[in-house]
């Protein structure tokens, strides 16, 4: 996610961190079979979202269907099927679920009790659950893209149809599921649209079926996805498609209206991808693009293999065209920075968004001459406030009441960055790239944190970087600039 400034300024399952965060909530989860269990909201113990995720299982993978009746007014008709494997003894099973009416819930196809309490579905299946088996929940229900005054997120309305935009913590505002980055999982959607609109979701077209007044395109994701990363786009939309790197598909999602102006915006992806490929690797997934929707959300947003854009920040003139460039490549950059490598929890957010930060810096470097360093400077000069502000890199303040996204401070952008490049300084620019590169090659679809990459980065450096990462991810204060001792701080505000 980027809150840009005309607002602010294989499937490797981390199931070592579903243990270190369950922790806490295993009392919850190993209920006595001799007592009803009591219904109550679980998590699985985020220091920043306590309440979001739950124990006991793993999901494998979704399958959801939506039906949109051309009208923002009224919810979707959902169903929603998710495959999963418990954990532990369940004689409940808890879903994050808010903001939807349930109609039905089933279990291994068989009909099952279920009450709401908090933002969670509880479900009562059939028969007990042991450790290891597969479990198949069907949940028939509606999804409202209405808005809510103390909420945000999950549907965004835009001026033809809709979007989604689910970071944090908003996936549950749509669907069913088990609502943290740490468990990633298969999707499918299939969406069923009057004629006339366009449905594009995550991953590639699988589906297409016209059946009278309406059609129904279904899309399936090659690569596991959290739950915040999912994208179903519905409007007057115009898909285009183009081949990027190695025969890589291509496609941008743009309103029919402004497809020709918005091209010259388009073309400029596939080079993009090339220049993040040069840095990092290959590109991690089975297909790319940007959804450009005509929306007013404040921030783009880097759902998985199709990045959310507000349409206007590629129609107003007084962004300049490397700004709008950069933007574009941060969005893209998550790709590998948050979505093929994904965070652990959400406290591991500086390693999403301080790496887009880091290559939209570079990027605007070496295709506008737009000094790092210099911006580096600025950031240093300004880190102590962004920290007092918001928490050290790792260890963010958690959200204002009712406002999920507001732990997207300055720290965990630019802040973060700046980490980055002391990084760099520290070890040297080889051995720099060498860990990026191995960084996302090693957690390529799975979840990593903090300590994974502090870890990865002193065997790569040779030595132990304990000390230094300590300094500046949880400090209170910025440490000193390697190779910049005449880089200064900010006085502190009123002084």
């Amino acid at each position: 996610m980027l809150l840009t400034p005309r607002v602010r300024a294989s499937r490797p399952k981390t199931l070592r961190i579903a243990t270190a965060l369950l922790a806490a909530a295993t009392s919850a989860t190993l209920l006595a079979a001799s007592a009803p269990a009591p219904v109550k909201p679980l998590g699985i113990g985020d220091r920043l979202f306590p309440h979001l995720g739950n124990p006991g299982y793993d999901v494998m993978s979704y399958d959801i269907a939506f039906t949109y009746r051309g009208s923002n007014k009224k919810p979707l008709d959902a169903t929603t099927v998710i495959d999963a494997r418990t954990t532990a003894p369940l004689e409940l099973i808890n879903l994050d679920f808010a903001h939807g009416k349930v109609r039905s819930v089933e279990v291994n196809g068989a009909p099952a009790r279920f009450e709401s309490t908090g933002e969670d579905l509880v479900v009562t299946p059939p028969k007990p659950l042991n450790p290891g088996e597969g479990m198949r929940i069907t949940v028939r229900h509606t999804s409202d893209p209405r808005p809510t005054k103390d909420r945000d997120g999950g549907w965004v309305p835009t001026s033809d149809g809709l979007a989604m935009a689910n970071q944090a913590d908003a996936g549950h505002r749509v669907f069913p599921s088990n609502d943290h980055p740490a468990d990633k999982a298969m999707f499918t959607f299939r969406i069923t649209t009057p004629k006339g609109l366009t449905a594009v979701a995550n991953g590639l077209p699988v589906a297409t079926a016209h059946r009278g007044a309406t059609t129904t395109r279904a899309f399936r994701t090659r690569h596991p996805m959290a739950t915040e990363l999912a994208q179903v786009s519905i409007g007057r939309s115009t898909v285009v498609h183009r081949t990027g790197p190695h025969g890589l598909p291509v496609r941008d999602v743009v309103p029919t209206k402004d497809r020709k102006v918005l091209e010259r915006w388009l073309k400029k992806t596939p080079d993009q991808i090339g220049w993040m490929e040069e840095k990092v690797g290959r590109y991690p997934f089975e297909t790319y693009g940007v959804l450009m929707a005509q929306a007013r959300t404040g921030f783009e947003l880097e759902t998985q293999t199709l990045s959310l854009f507000e349409s206007d920040l590629f129609k107003r003139p007084e962004y300049p065209e490397w700004y709008v460039d950069s933007i574009m490549v941060h969005e893209l950059a998550h790709q590998w920075f948050g979505d093929s490598v994904s965070p652990a929890t959400w406290s591991d957010l500086w390693l999403n968004e301080g790496h887009a930060t880091w290559y939209e810096a570079l990027f605007a470097e070496e295709k506008s001459d737009k000094p790092l360093a210099k911006r580096m400077r600025e950031a240093y000069r300004q880190s102590d406030g962004w920290r007092a502000a918001g928490g050290p890199p790792a260890a963010p303040k958690g959200p204002a009441p009712g406002q999920k996204i507001s732990i997207f401070r300055p720290v965990v952008y630019d802040g973060s960055a700046l980490v980055l490049y002391a990084l760099r300084q520290e070890i040297g620019r080889p051995a720099f790239e060498r860990l990026e590169r191995l960084w996302v090659r090693t957690h390529r679809d799975g979840n990593a944190t903090t300590a994974d990459f502090v870890q990865l980065a002193s065997t790569v450096a040779g030595r132990d970087l304990g000390g230094f990462f300590d300094a500046w991810l949880y400090g209170a204060k910025t440490p000193a600039m390697p190779g910049h001792p005449d880089w200064r701080k900010a006085a502190p505000a009123g002084k």
